[in-house]
């Protein structure tokens, strides 16, 4: 096999958006051969865009057990993302999931469990802001301890703007039912991924969170957490939808300095002598370690979807390492969740991993009909 032949299970923006890359060639590997979706207009576009020779499909179960696929892209509404992979999965088909991985984690833990049966298959998240070289260089700098140990960490996320039109436009999202959530399950799931990502898991969590602030929504569309991880470093993760123009700005302190990252540049406010090192020795009273400005080069191409695609199929063709294991999509879910819970537990601290039945319960609680499990 040279080729892995590609299904695309729900086909509204994002999934139409990976046709597009697929039809202008940005995935060689890939061999589109299938796309459901119960919106027949959704289909009629794929057919317009791929020929006839595309199979369509009314539904996830029919093309997972059409045959035509070694592997599918699934791009459905969020609550149901564990349930059809798990389908996928149970029917031999390799698994690319859109971000969020789910909307809880007891789903999202069914997922894992499906995969550890079927270690086979491959098994991936959509986390695109994975092959950015600039978040890239910033895990390298962490892991490999150039900064020292982590401190404190501050991602100020307000860039996410989005219009009352945008939600009056319906639908699904926005909606405890459809969606499960506001900005954290629909914009900010790559931010807590990459968060997690390189600077590791906080150990727990207490937050603010507005809901309906800035839109006629139910869901939350504001909202400010801290955060304390096991070396006693702390965090602030601020983001809305509500601000214009926003910031998108990520400090981490170290025991060597600071990384600064807005603008899409990398600073490295280096210190000489290391903080713990410079406190213990000087004897002059008022001063502070001397600091050198460097703007980090960053090497490589931001390569978004089309990459982590990429690298999917090269997981299944080539048995290559995958930039985004499905696995690690519980974990910025796991925060999301510990945040949500923090607030409708009236701003108590909240251990991670959160307790995940007791979030289903309370989420059960804004949802006006049975949470799909």
């Amino acid at each position: 096999m040279n080729k892995v032949r590609l299904g695309i299970i729900g086909y509204g923006n994002i999934g139409s958006q990976h046709g597009r890359s697929i039809k202008a060639g940005k995935t060689p590997a890939v061999d589109l051969t299938a796309v459901a979706d119960t919106n027949p207009e959704r289909l009629k576009l794929a057919r317009e865009t791929f020929g006839e020779g595309l199979q369509v499909f009314n539904s996830s179960d029919e093309l997972i057990k059409s045959g035509c696929c070694d592997a599918v892209l699934i791009a459905v509404p969020h609550y149901y993302h564990p349930s059809v992979a798990i389908e996928a999965m149970e029917n031999g088909l390799h698994v690319l999931v859109e971000k969020p991985a789910g909307v809880y984690a007891k789903q999202v833990e069914r997922m894992d469990e499906t995969a550890k049966r079927h270690p086979e298959l491959v098994y991936c998240m959509d986390f695109n802001q994975r092959t950015n070289p600039l978040y890239q260089k910033v895990k390298e700098l962490l892991d490999s301890k150039e900064l020292g140990e982590m401190k404190r960490v501050i991602w100020i996320v307000t860039d996410w703007y989005r219009s009352q039109s945008y939600y009056d436009m319906g639908g699904w999202r926005a909606t405890w039912d459809g969606e499960g959530g506001g900005v954290l399950l629909n914009q900010n799931p790559h931010n807590l991924d990459l968060w997690q990502w390189m600077c590791g898991m906080p150990k727990r969590v207490k937050a603010n969170v507005y809901y309906g602030k800035h839109r006629n929504i139910d869901v939350e569309d504001d909202l400010t957490a801290l955060v304390e991880y096991e070396n006693g470093a702390t965090g602030c993760y601020i983001t809305t939808v509500g601000d214009a123009p926003g910031t998108n700005r990520l400090e981490i302190d170290g025991e060597n300095g600071k990384l600064v990252v807005e603008n899409g540049k990398l600073k490295f406010y280096r210190l000489r002598v290391p903080e713990p090192e410079f406190n213990s020795t000087y004897k002059g009273g008022l001063g502070k370690p001397e600091v050198w400005e460097c703007e980090i080069p960053l090497k490589g191409t931001y390569t978004s979807h089309p990459g982590i695609i990429n690298n999917f199929c090269d997981a299944i063709l080539k048995g290559a390492k995958p930039i985004a294991p499905g696995e690690e999509g519980i974990k910025g879910l796991q925060i999301s969740n510990a945040i949500h819970l923090s607030s409708w537990l009236g701003g108590e601290w909240v251990d991670l991993p959160a307790d995940a039945d007791l979030f289903l319960e309370k989420l059960q609680e804004h949802c006006k009909k049975p949470v799909i499990l």
